[in-house]
């Protein structure tokens, strides 16, 4: 302990702390009485009669440490300190004037779309539809065709009752996140969501069936003309494409969430199970899907998948409409994945690393050797198994992306593949064309 001598000559014990503190103190004046001297050089030199409080060690200590000297010390700024400013008078509040929400757009079907009538206020209510017909009703919701009391329109009303408890379905608000911003002529258009205090009521475009209903209805115990499906794995593999480059799985692809019109139209519905994904991948669960339409990596636990798991599921569907049958139609999840195994093979480490680290697989699987797909179905031609196994690979990052999948050879002779790629050319050439002449012509009604 350093010994120092007092006012009175004897020496006294002083810690650390209070030295260092004697001597910022001491610095701090230094520092405070030559800025003093720059700002009051015409002052004068006769002390004033409290200079000795503003130089105590307090008083200079409190002068440090406020926010003013030092956010408006001018050697760091020159603004003025808050206090030196005049009140400028910034106008008048106005509470803004409310309007109306209108979250849902309407397509007119000629290119136009106009907004739903609101639902934020008291002019839509669950009683402007009449109730039709129910038309399925699910774990936590009933569908009914409606039509619209106003316009005459028919709907499709999805009522989803509240639990005073639990309050609104996860699967409703994913669903409804989701689905007021993927707009696309293969998804099912959401029109509008009207809230009561016990109900929840989405309004959907009307579609006359859904696609088991369409097969069942076909005379041929379920099975589609090739033309048909070809049309609809088109327009399901759009959809699909459309969804993943929003960065959205479905998760529950399966021939009753796919809605048929009666223009032929498909569409993908029921986006309760849907997840927004990112990169690197997201942890899932694996509960997805229903059983028959299960990827084999979601059923041996894998919880990393990505848009894979869609890809397995519209295979599955692409089998089906050729058969009316499920193509791996098992009862539990160990049996679903033996039905696999059994007729595309039973993997291992070397046909699929790490496989053998998925939480539900088992080193004593029976052993299967891959069937020729032609043997199981005979009515598919060879360039559609083609496309059909690159879609029912078993390792996930093997199977063919949407996108890849609609630029296949099997759809080159499908007339809205023929259609689409007759306007891609003719505008690509549009566009070398204005490209030569210099410039690029802004569309007409762009504005």
């Amino acid at each position: 302990m350093k010994q120092n001598k007092n006012v009175t000559g004897r020496r006294t014990s002083e810690s650390p702390l209070l030295i260092a503190t004697r001597y910022l103190l001491s610095y701090q004046t230094s520092l405070t009485l030559l800025n003093t001297s720059h700002i009051t050089k015409t002052a004068s030199s006769a002390p004033a009669p409290d200079s000795v409080r503003s130089n105590s060690p307090l008083r200079i200590a409190s002068q440090l440490t406020t926010a003013s000297a030092i956010l408006w010390d001018p050697k760091f700024t020159s603004r003025a300190p808050p206090g030196s400013l005049k009140p400028v008078h910034a106008g008048t509040l106005v509470a803004p004037q409310r309007t109306d929400s209108s979250i849902s757009v309407r397509n007119l079907g000629d290119g136009h779309t106009v907004p739903i009538v609101p639902t934020m206020d008291n002019r839509r209510h669950p009683s402007s539809f009449q109730q039709l017909e129910k038309l399925g009703e699910g774990t936590y919701a009933t569908v009914f065709k409606g039509r619209n009391r106003q316009t005459g329109e028919l709907v499709a009303l999805k009522e989803i009752h509240l639990d005073s408890e639990e309050g609104t379905p996860s699967t409703a608000i994913r669903e409804i996140s989701l689905m007021k911003e993927l707009r696309h002529e293969n998804i099912v258009l959401l029109h509008d969501v009207i809230h009561t205090e016990n109900k929840l009521m989405l309004v959907f475009e009307f579609m006359d069936k859904d696609l088991k209903r369409y097969m069942d209805s076909r005379g041929d115990r379920g099975a589609l003309d090739p033309a048909t499906i070809k049309s609809f794995m088109y327009q399901l593999l759009k959809g699909i494409a459309f969804c993943h480059e929003a960065r959205v799985l479905h998760r529950d692809l399966k021939p009753q969430n796919l809605l048929i019109n009666n223009r032929g139209q498909l569409k993908l519905a029921d986006f309760g199970l849907a997840r927004a994904f990112g990169i690197p991948v997201n942890t899932f669960s694996n509960e997805v899907v229903t059983l028959w339409y299960r990827a084999p990596d979601v059923l041996l636990g894998s919880r990393t998948y990505n848009t894979s798991i869609d890809i397995w599921s519209a295979g599955c569907i692409m089998a089906e409409m050729y058969t009316g049958r499920p193509l791996f139609p098992g009862t539990t999840n160990e049996d679903q994945v033996q039905k696999i195994f059994r007729l595309m093979g039973t993997p291992s480490e070397r046909s699929w690393p790490g496989i053998s680290q998925l939480p539900e697989y088992k080193n004593n699987f029976p052993v299967y050797h891959t069937q020729d797909l032609r043997l199981i179905l005979p009515q598919v031609d060879q360039v559609g198994l083609n496309l059909l196994n690159s879609m029912l690979q078993l390792r996930p990052e093997m199977r063919i992306s949407a996108a890849n999948a609609l630029l296949h050879p099997w759809f080159n002779d499908l007339p809205q593949r023929q259609q689409e790629v007759a306007q891609m050319q003719a505008q690509a050439h549009a566009q070398a064309q204005q490209a030569q002449m210099g410039g690029y012509q802004v569309p007409q009604n762009a504005y």
